[in-house]
C-alpha cells in the first residue's frame, strides 16, 4: 500500500465525520425556525385557543415563507433544517398523542358512543368519495380534507401524510380549510346545543364527534359548560384512535396499486412503525404507570412538535400556490363539516343522546 492510500484510508472516516457535522451544522437554522414558530404559536393559543397552536404555526411559517421564499427553498438557508422537521417529527409526534389515550378510556367511551362516532365516520367517507370526484378534487386533497374532517384535524392529516407523502401545497391547503371549519364550529355550535335543549354530555358527544381538532372542540365544550368539555374531550380523543385504521387503510392501498417489488412485500412490513409505537403507547396509557402530569406534559409535546411540522410545511406556501388550489378544497371541506354534524345529530336522537 502507498503512503497516498495508506493516508486516504485513515482519512476517510474523518471526512465522514465531517460530512455528518456539515449537514446538523446545515440544517440548525431551519429546526431553530421551526421551534421558534412552534413555540410562539403555542403562547398564542392559551389567548386565543379556538384556532389552536397547530394552525398558528401554519399561518406563522406562511408569512415567513412568504416573506423570505428563498431563504426558505430546499438551497436556502432555512431549507434543509426545514425539510429535516417535515419527514421527521410527525411520527414522535403522533406517538406522544398515544400515551393520551389509555385503552381502558377507549373502550368504555368507545362502547357507550360507537354508534355515534363508527357511522359518522362511514357516513364523511361516503359523502368525501361522492363529493370529492364530483367537484373533480384531486385524490391526495380528498383524502386529506376528508381525514382531517372525519377524525381528528390537524393529527389525522398529519398522519395521513406521514404515510402518502402528498404535495406539501395539498398539505398546507387542507389544514387551511380545516381551520376555517373549526373556527365557524366552535362560534356556532354551543348556541345551536342550546336552542336543540342538548344536555352537556349530549353536546360534549356532538361536539367531540363533529368538530375537528382536540383544542376547537375544547372551546366549544368550555362555552357551553364543564360537563360538556370534559365529555368532548375524552370523545375526541377516542375519536383520535381512528388514525390507526386510517394509517394501515392507506399503506394498504398504496400496497395494493404501487409496483410489483412493494406488492410482494409482506404485510407486516408495509405498516408504518410510528403506527406500531401509537398502539403500544395507548396501551401503555392505560396500565396507569404515566402521572397525570406527565400525561399533560407528553400531549403538551405532541402539539408543539405537530405546530413545528406545520410551521415547517407553511413556509413552502405562496400566493401562487394558495391560487393554483382554487376554491373546490374549501367547498369540499364545508360540504362534509355540514354531512357530519347532521349525521351525528340524527344517530345521537336515533340512539338515545340528548
Amino acid at each position: 500500500m502507498t503512503s497516498c492510500e495508506f493516508t486516504g484510508y485513515r482519512h476517510r472516516p474523518v471526512f465522514a465525520k465531517v460530512g455528518v457535522v456539515n449537514e446538523v451544522y446545515r440544517r440548525i437554522p431551519g429546526l431553530g425556525l421551526a421551534a421558534a414558530l412552534a413555540t410562539a404559536a403555542s403562547l398564542l393559543a392559551t389567548v386565543a385557543p379556538v384556532a389552536g397552536a397547530p394552525v398558528l404555526a401554519l399561518v406563522a411559517g406562511a408569512a415567513a415563507g412568504m416573506r423570505a421564499e428563498g431563504q426558505m427553498a430546499e438551497s436556502g438557508r432555512f431549507g434543509p433544517g426545514l425539510a429535516w422537521a417535515r419527514q421527521h417529527l410527525l411520527g414522535a409526534a403522533i406517538v406522544l398523542l398515544g400515551l393520551g389515550l389509555p385503552m381502558h378510556a377507549v373502550f368504555t367511551v368507545g362502547r357507550e358512543t360507537a354508534v355515534v362516532l363508527l357511522g359518522t365516520v362511514g357516513v364523511g367517507a361516503v359523502t368525501a368519495v361522492f363529493v370529492g370526484r364530483l367537484l373533480g378534487l384531486h385524490r391526495e386533497s380528498m383524502i386529506l380534507i376528508a381525514a382531517g374532517t372525519t377524525i381528528c384535524g390537524a393529527s389525522a392529516i398529519a398522519a395521513a401524510t406521514a404515510v402518502m407523502k402528498p404535495d406539501r401545497e395539498r398539505v398546507a391547503y387542507a389544514l387551511g380549510t380545516i381551520f376555517v371549519f373549526n373556527v365557524a364550529a366552535v362560534l356556532a355550535y354551543p348556541p345551536l346545543g342550546r336552542a336543540f335543549g342538548m344536555s352537556e354530555e349530549a353536546f360534549g358527544l356532538w361536539a367531540g364527534t363533529a368538530i375537528n381538532d382536540t383544542s376547537s372542540v375544547l372551546a366549544a365544550g368550555v362555552a357551553f359548560g364543564p360537563v360538556a368539555a370534559s365529555f368532548a374531550v375524552i370523545v375526541k380523543l377516542v375519536r383520535s384512535l381512528m388514525i390507526v385504521p386510517l394509517c394501515v387503510g392507506l399503506h394498504l392501498t398504496r400496497r395494493r396499486t404501487a409496483t410489483e417489488p412493494l406488492a410482494q412485500t409482506p404485510l407486516w412490513q408495509t405498516i408504518p412503525l410510528f403506527v406500531v409505537l401509537f398502539v403500544a403507547a395507548s396501551v401503555v396509557a392505560g396500565t396507569g404507570v404515566l402521572s397525570p402530569s406527565w400525561t399533560t406534559h407528553l400531549s403538551a409535546l405532541s402539539s408543539w412538535l405537530v405546530a413545528a411540522v406545520l410551521a415547517a410545511i407553511g413556509t413552502q406556501l405562496t400566493w401562487r400556490r394558495l391560487r393554483a388550489a382554487g376554491s373546490r378544497p374549501l367547498l369540499f371541506g364545508g360540504v362534509l363539516a355540514v354531512v357530519l354534524a347532521f349525521s351525528a345529530l340524527c344517530l345521537q336522537l336515533l340512539t338515545g343522546w340528548r
